[in-house]
């Protein structure tokens, strides 16, 4: 567990930043070992190739170098004559030259059938199309076909639990899910070891990627490429849902935002302060594009990116100053006294 305690103003602030992971997972959400989409298990089968080709050169040079050294050692008896010289050895030039060139093509053409088979995949008529949008330093996701934005923590459905090990000619059956991935800013990339490779977001520069898991679950990633001071913490959480639990999930983020009256004091902060110029409540004046959509934002675990628990410490921590949590994140501290960041937190537990 991770905490970060500090005074300000007189104040006492507490934020825990012990993120909720799945309990008891019997493999790491991480492990790119157990792929579980097929991307990620042709890339996995592709790894084992080359490892046993590199194990085996390794083995031979290893041997041949043991052998050596085993067999021409200095001996009491040597009298200290040089040994015949080999000057050229047509053959041997020829076997080093050629076998070495023979691998090298055998791995360039094993890694080119795995990139054009995941790059040209025919996108299917059912599949589910997803925006994702890097900003220093969270997740943008939208789902145009349903009208959906929301940042973070992306959600999308399970292929086809009937066929647990699908291939490229199943997909127009499978339910896959594909990534058009832009960047607001700088470089980004993509990456959830489980579910395929790792994929860059350039600015001006429209880039792909698809996934078809066949298994439920939370499945985590990184922005792979340095992005900034909070790089580090730029993380990745993909849900895979069942077809039910993501149909469940796409109604419920078509729902206007719930706003208890209850809260009405810390709606009245936040929309007279600039947090409305930077993020946005839908059906309210907050409409900015600059942060992340906080229309929803209860349905979502964590907050920063993944960088803490979405509890309410936090969310007060957050608010009062965000340097707390992910020092050099792109949201400013408003000097907001202690009981307005709490009446805010308070306005944004009820958007569920």
């Amino acid at each position: 567990m991770g905490g970060v305690f500090y005074f300000r103003g007189g104040t006492f602030f507490a934020a825990v930043t012990t993120l909720a992971e799945p309990a008891h997972s019997p493999l790491s959400p991480t492990n790119i070992f157990a792929p579980v989409s097929t991307p990620a298990q042709s890339i996995f089968e592709l790894s084992l190739f080359v490892f046993t080709i590199t194990a085996t050169i390794f083995i031979v040079v290893f041997s041949l170098l043991a052998y050596a050294v085993v067999k021409f050692r200095r001996r009491r008896t040597n009298d200290g004559r040089e040994p015949a010289q080999v000057y050229g050895s047509i053959q041997v030039e020829l076997a080093w030259t050629i076998i070495p060139v023979l691998i090298v093509v055998v791995l360039f053409l094993a890694t080119a059938r795995v990139i054009s088979g995941i790059q040209n995949v025919e996108q299917p008529a059912n599949a589910i199309n997803v925006t994702v949008i890097g900003h220093q330093y969270w997740w943008e996701y939208r789902y145009p076909s349903f009208n959906v934005v929301t940042a973070n923590e992306l959600h999308i459905p399970v292929s086809d639990p009937a066929h647990p090990t699908p291939t490229r000619s199943h997909l127009n059956t499978h339910r896959a899910t594909f990534l058009t991935l832009l960047s607001a800013d700088t470089d980004h990339s993509f990456w959830v070891p489980r579910l395929g490779g790792k994929t860059d977001l350039i600015p001006n520069h429209t880039n792909s990627m698809w996934m078809d898991p066949y298994e439920t679950g939370l499945y985590l990633g990184q922005c792979a490429q340095y992005c900034g001071t909070q790089h580090a913490k730029m993380l990745l959480r993909v849900y895979v849902d069942s077809r039910e639990d993501f149909t469940r999930w796409i109604q419920e983020q078509q729902q206007p935002a719930h706003i208890a009256e209850k809260a009405s004091q810390g709606r009245l902060i936040f929309e007279q302060t600039a947090c409305i110029n930077c993020h946005t409540v839908a059906g309210t004046p907050a409409n900015g594009t600059d942060g992340p959509d906080l229309t929803h934002l209860m349905s979502r675990q964590t907050i920063a990116a993944g960088a803490a628990s979405n509890t309410l410490g936090n969310l007060i921590a957050w608010i009062h100053d965000p340097a707390v949590i992910k020092p050099g994140c792109k949201m400013p501290s408003m000097g907001l006294s202690a009981h307005q960041s709490a009446a805010i937190a308070a306005y944004l537990e009820t958007l569920r």
